[in-house]
């Protein structure tokens, strides 16, 4: 059984700073790509930041210059450090692994169960 725990959440008040961890555990034979998405309350959920395997990363716009997605292989973790908090990234985070629990299975995607971040103004 794979399992994406996700810790770091909470409050946070605007121009704070929080730090997101997620670790992949269980069956896994390899990691590819990791990330976050998250969702607000009555909008769908969006994708935030992306990281390959080679730790090239990718952002939605709304966060380039304040969020950092970062990733240990050999812990097959990811994390968001998240800086300059505004309201808006108020939402439910959710990690997710692109990985293959087998040497010659197929790659699946698995995500998180959440954790919520507020940022008050």
């Amino acid at each position: 059984q794979v399992r994406l725990v996700e810790s770091g959440g909470g409050l946070a008040q605007a121009g704070g700073s929080l730090r997101l961890s997620c670790a992949a555990s269980g069956s896994i034979f390899s990691v590819d790509a990791m990330g976050w998405y998250r969702q607000a309350p009555g909008k769908q959920r969006e994708l935030v930041a992306t990281i390959g395997t080679g730790g090239s990363p990718n952002y939605v716009d709304s966060v380039k210059g304040r969020f950092t997605i970062s990733r240990d292989n050999a812990k097959n973790t990811v994390y968001l450090q998240m800086n300059s908090l505004k309201p808006e990234d108020t939402a439910v985070y959710y990690c997710y692994a692109r990985l293959r629990t087998q040497r010659w299975g197929r790659l699946y995607d698995y995500w998180g169960q959440g954790t919520q971040v507020t940022v008050s103004s």
